[in-house]
């Protein structure tokens, strides 16, 4: 992780370079953006900076609806020797833990569950479940953006198992049903 010198620099700056190698969680709103979102800066003694989206919703932070952190750059920084959790990020990404398990998960990747966790929490800071939660959620606005499917469409195709979890997790991170965030857009567009 970035020392939060250099993360508030590139803050403060609006550093497109830094654009998906961290996210800003503002205490006081509990929204995460991007490093480049062009709302008006919090005062640096109520900022939190956190490595992946992931890591921000773990501890408790909604994605700002303005700059959109699903559409952030990916940082390829868990490449190389961290290659069990690109990996890992990988079959998460395709619907690995969709349908199945984080142990059915490790087991693909021939470690234990419990070491699956650990390599989660040191190099994404958040544990495989939320990951997967976190980009089911992204696939989600994304396609409520993108397209004009029909909402339970969108909940499958997301790789939630139900409109009601699709819903219920909606609700738990924009404090919002995917409807309004689509009629949202719609009034803005």
């Amino acid at each position: 992780m970035l020392s939060f010198e250099v993360c508030n620099t590139a803050r403060l700056q609006r550093d497109p370079r830094y654009d998906g190698r961290f996210y800003t969680a503002v205490k006081t709103t509990g929204i995460y953006c991007r490093p480049v979102c062009p709302v008006k800066q919090p005062l640096t003694r109520n900022v939190t900076y956190y490595q992946t989206a992931a890591a921000a919703e773990a501890a408790g932070y909604r994605p700002c609806l303005r700059c959109r952190p699903e559409t952030a750059p990916f940082c390829a920084a868990w490449n190389g020797t961290r290659s069990t959790v690109a990996r890992a990020l990988k079959l998460i990404d395709g619907g690995a833990l969709d349908d199945a398990s984080v142990a059915a998960l490790a087991d693909r990747l021939g470690v234990s569950s419990r070491h699956l966790a650990r390599l989660f929490e040191r190099y994404v800071g958040a544990s495989p479940q939320q990951v997967a939660k976190t980009r089911r959620v992204q696939r989600a606005k994304r396609l409520l953006d993108e397209t004009t499917e029909p909402l339970a469409q969108i909940a499958y195709r997301a790789g939630f198992g139900s409109v009601r979890r699709f819903n219920a997790v909606f609700r738990e991170l924009y404090g919002r049903s995917p409807s309004s965030i689509r009629h949202r857009r719609r009034v803005f567009a």
